[in-house]
């Protein structure tokens, strides 16, 4: 099954579920901040994507890491970082079961579900 990862109340997430809805697409929607995150899976995106895909390096939560921590950035520091502060990932991250993919736009997500034929 078809997951997006993300929380309610971003706009971009918003933007996601009305495509995935519009489409017939069924999926199950997952909050960062209600549902939590486990250390494996998050490890798991990290090895897939790598910390300069998954982290949203234009987010508050962003910035408001200190700059140490920003400079020496790798997956290690990257998971100890998004288990702490969820909101670091770009959102939304979905995961058809095969592939997972961050941000959203609609011709991205159009090519994806054509080309699993989900």
């Amino acid at each position: 099954m078809t997951t997006l990862y993300g929380i309610k109340n971003c706009d971009t997430v918003k933007k996601a579920r009305k495509w995935l809805d519009a489409h017939g697409i069924d999926y199950h929607f997952h909050d960062f901040r209600e549902d939590g995150l486990e250390r494996g899976q998050v490890a798991a995106w990290l090895d897939e994507l790598g910390w300069e895909v998954l982290l949203n390096r234009r987010s508050t939560s962003w910035k408001g890491l200190d700059e140490a921590t920003r400079q020496n950035m790798d997956d290690a520091t990257a998971l100890t970082a998004i288990l702490a502060q969820p909101t670091l990932i770009k959102r939304p991250l979905l995961d058809t079961g095969t592939q997972r993919h961050t941000g959203f736009s609609p011709a991205d997500y159009g090519k994806l579900f054509s080309a699993h034929t989900l």
